[in-house]
């Protein structure tokens, strides 16, 4: 007669609570990817936007224009970027054009409702030198402020791209 191998019924119910312990232990690693996601995308349009800068100031200094309080300046993407002292001036049509990015328009700072939609993935909101930006479906607390030039010999101000529980 043939013996039967197989597990116990004590066996099967100790590796059921095992893989309940380490589901429970590694859940909330899992559950924060979406905010993680979020502060990578951020960071990475905020590095696009300092990139462009980088380049437009470079232009601009070749055609001797980095220390016009405003003047647009051909980048060659069709668009003029308008500039201030050599940068990106803060608004929709400057950081579009220097990033070929396409934005939504957000109704204030501090609401991520959309006032135009462009069916695009980014929104922004400027006024009076500060564009804040967000990814669309992100928090309000989720998103970086670009301050431009303001002075002759002065440079962009980029807010801190917020941690991963703020997004």
């Amino acid at each position: 007669m043939k013996r039967q191998q197989g597990f116990t019924l004590i066996e099967l119910v100790v590796v059921i609570i095992i893989l309940g312990i380490l589901a429970v232990t590694a859940a909330p690693k899992f559950i924060n990817l979406q905010s993680d996601a979020r502060v990578s995308a951020l960071e990475g349009m905020k590095s696009s936007i300092q990139g462009a800068n980088s380049l437009v100031y470079s232009k601009a200094a070749l055609s001797g224009e980095q220390n016009e309080s405003t003047f647009d300046l051909d980048v060659g993407t069709g668009t003029d970027v308008a500039i201030a002292y050599g940068y990106m001036q803060a608004t929709l049509a400057s950081i579009e054009a220097g990033t070929d990015v396409t934005f939504n328009v957000g109704t204030s700072a501090t609401d991520s409702t959309i006032v135009t939609d462009n069916n695009a993935d980014w929104t922004i909101f400027a006024d009076s030198g500060v564009a804040t930006i967000w990814q669309v479906g992100a928090p309000d607390t989720c998103r970086f402020t670009y301050t431009q030039a303001a002075a002759l010999n002065g440079t962009p101000q980029y807010s801190a791209v917020p941690a991963a529980s703020n997004c």
